[in-house]
Order: structure tokens, then C-alpha cells, then sequence
């Protein structure tokens, strides 16, 4: 796990009485620190967003009792002091175990993946803190919290936090943003498109013609990411949604930032914005207090399925309208033209595109979707997928309870489910044919026919 730099600033402080309030939860993460793991939670309550900080959590994974030992030397060779503790849980077969604790969640990493290279298995050593925070408290979305409040930088800071379940349905402020650029990633300009503001951030000295599209003129690259910077603090969106939003306009974004030799603060309280590149491809965004949602992960994730997944496409089947271009078969071209000779349009067609995807999102309830996914799994808004996270989320407390730990998912003596029975097809010809798929009813099954571990464990 990357260590994310821990932000000492605690400036405009100012104490508050404590109470107990009701929130939906928005962002989740943990920190390493000087002083040991810090869990951070934002969540909306009303209409301000607040941060909660839990402390004195530690990272945990779990090893057969009988190889604890053993376990336990290698990592203090190698400069591990983990706290050791039996418990009074299982394996899968049957063996007690005990639990290591550690500090931080690097050392907690590094050392499951040492004690895996010589031939232990860490069970649930795949389990993020903040998720494991959460899920033992069955916290789905909703939560009640109290603690220590302070006002550090404008923003309610919950300190010695605690939470419980609470059901919470939240009202949610969003912007649609996307950016033009040059081939080589040179910002051209920004698009916004939210209730409360909507506008272009464009590059380059003023151009007469029509106000129909609000423009903000700015004089280079640099003070467009400062311009982004003043939006975001001053509207505040809980919510920021686009098309291809994370590898292409976020990743972009942080690229342009590191050209100035900084990082863009567009996180809530002014944290910035981390972009890393996942192994397996792809880039993984973290913005502390907001919630990035890509449409097209989006409406995967709802069973959506298109001929293109381009927004021209998507938007002409679901809208019927699509992108204001003149030009549509060669799109960089045109762009590229209209920042030289006509901003306006380039404007006109920037917000278009953050239009667009507000329409989609309208009309397809995928916001409303993806908090009621939340509210019954209690998974991340801006999980994609999140098919086995939704069943870990809601199974590996009750399996606890129940007296047994998991296996991490990578185990390599871990025997997965055949699947799904897949019919062999008969040739020939037909008058009608009618296939019935019931997607994702595996809860349901294993429910009903009793076929979940802890009941294969108990019988």
C-alpha cells in the first residue's frame, strides 16, 4: 500500500461541542502517520460535508496458531515487531489462529508479503483497514458519528471519532467536468457543469462574441489549474462525474500539475489529488472528500451495454442529441483549430460534452443507483463492479461472529467455485428461442440452499 504524505497542518482550529449526527458516507482511507494508522472518513451531513479521523486502529491479518511461531521469528529477523494474539477463531480447517497487529498498514503489507514468500499464508491480509472499520460495524452507506469537532480550514474535523449504523439517504452535489488538450496533453481548457455553477475555463486572451457559454479567460496553463483550484474550494461538489473522467481527464490534469512542479488541491480542505497507475493497467484516483464516477464504469456496473461506449454514441442512443462539433470524423483537428481561431466554440463544445453526461446520468438514475447500491452493500460509491466486495462487505463480519477467519483471496490452496452451469448448444434451426440468465442472484442461492462457507464449515 502507498503511504500517502500526512498533512501536519492543523491551522484555524477551533473547538466545538461534541453531539451525535447522522451522515452518508463519501470517501474512506487510512494513513499511515508518526504516531501509528490513521482511518479518515468524509461524509455528508445535511448539506456540509465533515471529515472524522479514528485513530489507534491497527492494521491485522491472521496466522494458523501452530506456524505463529515460526511466523513470528522470521518477521522479527527481518525487523517486524508485530503484536501477537490468539483468538478464539478459525480457519477454514479448523485450526485456531492468532492475530498479528501492526503499527502501519506499509509494515503490515510488507510483512504478509515476506512471511507469503516463505511459505505462510497471511489470512486477510487482503482486507484495507478503513474497509475492515467499517464492515465490522455494518456500516452500509448511513452512519451515526460523535468525537472531539474542530474547524481546521473551514471544514468540521471529528477527532477520536466513533461511528455506528445509521440509515441516511444523502443529497448529493455534482459536477460534470471535462478538459481539451493539445495531442501532447497541453490544457486548453476545463469544463464545469453543475446546479450551482456552470463555465469553461479556457486559455488564452479574451475573444469577442456571444455570452450564451460562461468562459473564464485565464492567461496559460498554470493559472488554469489555479482557476480549477478556486472552483472546487468555492462550490464544493460532494460528486465529480465525467466520460473516461479518471484515466484520461484526472490523470492528464496531475500530469500538468507535475509539469509546474506541483499538485493540484482540489481535494476537500485542500487536499490534493493522487494519481497512481494500476499494475494492471489503468490509473487509480484518490481525492480525499469527493467522489470521482467515470459514466462509462458507471453504467457497466448497472448492466448497461452499448454498440460504442464513446459519449457521441451513448448520448444519440439514450438522448437523442449528441457533441456540438462541426467536424466529427477527425475531432482533434477541429479542437485544435477552434482553440487557435475561435475559443468560443471550443467553449460551446467543452461544456456540451459536461452536459451531456449530467443528461445520461439524469436519465439513466445511475447517481441514484449507485447510493442505493451503497446503502444495501456498503461498498464505495465509485466502486466498479464490486461484486465480491459487496459480499465480503456483508458476509466476513458474520462469518467472525460465526468463529472462522477467510483465506485472502490470492490463497493458492483456496478452491474457487466452478461457476455458473453453462449449457451446450444443440444445432439447428428455430422457430423461437428464449434464454433465461439470472445475473447475480449468488447471494440469494447461498442463502436458500445453504451453501456458504460457514455452513459447509459447520456441517
Amino acid at each position: 500500500m502507498e503511504v500517502l504524505p500526512y498533512n501536519r497542518a492543523m491551522n484555524d482550529k477551533k473547538e466545538l461541542q461534541p453531539q451525535v449526527k447522522n451522515g452518508f458516507l463519501l470517501t474512506r482511507e487510512s494513513r499511515d502517520t508518526p504516531s501509528g494508522m490513521e482511518i479518515r472518513l468524509w461524509v455528508k451531513s445535511g448539506n456540509r460535508a465533515e471529515q472524522l479521523i479514528i485513530s489507534g486502529e491497527k492494521p491485522v491479518f491472521f496466522i494458523a496458531t501452530d506456524k505463529s511461531a515460526d511466523a513470528l521469528t522470521l518477521l522479527r529477523a527481518n525487523n517486524f515487531h508485530p503484536e501477537s494474539k490468539a483468538l478464539p477463531l478459525e480457519d477454514f480447517e479448523h485450526l485456531p489462529v492468532t492475530a498479528f497487529y501492526f503499527p502501519t498498514s506499509r509494515l503490515a503489507s510488507l510483512a504478509s508479503d515476506l512471511l507469503t514468500e516463505n511459505d505462510f499464508e497471511p489470512l486477510e491480509s487482503d482486507v484495507r483497514p478503513a474497509d475492515r472499520y467499517l464492515m465490522e460495524r455494518y456500516i452500509q452507506g448511513g452512519l451515526s458519528y460523535t468525537g472531539t469537532p474542530t474547524i481546521q480550514k473551514g471544514v468540521t474535523v471529528w477527532r477520536q471519532a466513533r461511528i455506528k449504523q445509521a440509515d441516511c439517504k444523502p443529497e448529493l452535489i455534482t459536477v460534470s467536468l471535462d478538459i481539451e488538450c493539445s495531442e501532447r496533453g497541453e490544457l486548453y481548457s476545463v469544463g464545469l457543469d453543475s446546479p450551482a455553477d456552470s463555465r469553461v475555463i479556457m486559455v488564452g486572451p479574451e475573444q469577442p462574441g456571444d455570452d450564451t457559454t460562461a468562459i473564464e479567460w485565464v492567461a496559460d496553463e498554470k493559472a488554469l489549474l489555479a482557476a480549477l483550484e478556486n472552483w472546487f474550494s468555492q462550490f464544493e461538489p460532494d460528486v465529480v462525474i465525467g466520460w473516461n473522467v479518471i484515466d484520461f481527464d484526472f490523470r492528464l490534469l496531475a500530469k500538468a500539475a507535475e509539469r509546474h512542479n506541483s499538485k493540484l488541491k482540489i481535494g476537500r480542505a485542500g487536499e490534493y489529488l493522487y494519481v497512481r497507475e494500476r499494475k494492471q493497467g489503468g490509473s487509480f484516483v484518490t481525492l480525499p472528500g469527493r467522489v470521482l464516477i467515470d459514466g462509462i464504469d458507471a453504467l457497466k456496473t448497472a448492466t448497461y451495454g452499448f454498440r460504442s461506449w464513446s459519449l457521441e454514441s451513448v448520448a444519440q442512443e439514450l438522448l437523442g442529441e449528441g457533441k456540438a462539433i462541426s467536424n466529427p470524423y477527425d475531432r482533434l483537428d477541429e479542437i485544435k483549430r477552434m482553440f487557435r481561431e475561435d475559443k468560443r466554440a471550443l467553449a460551446k463544445y467543452n461544456l456540451q460534452d459536461c452536459v451531456l453526461v449530467n443528461r445520461i446520468f439524469d436519465h439513466t438514475h445511475l447517481l441514484d443507483f449507485l447510493v442505493e447500491r451503497s446503502r444495501l452493500t456498503g461498498v464505495e460509491l465509485d466502486r466498479v463492479g464490486g461484486s465480491v466486495a459487496a459480499f465480503t462487505n456483508l458476509y466476513l463480519p458474520r462469518l467472525h461472529r460465526g468463529g472462522y477467519v477467510a483465506p485472502s483471496l490470492h490463497a493458492e490452496n483456496w478452491i474457487a467455485s466452478p461457476g455458473g452451469y453453462v449449457m451446450d448448444s444443440i444445432p439447428g434451426l428455430y422457430d423461437s428461442v428464449l434464454v433465461l440468465d439470472f445475473k447475480s442472484l449468488y447471494p440469494s442461492i447461498i442463502k436458500t440452499f445453504r451453501i456458504d462457507p460457514w455452513a459447509w464449515l459447520r456441517d
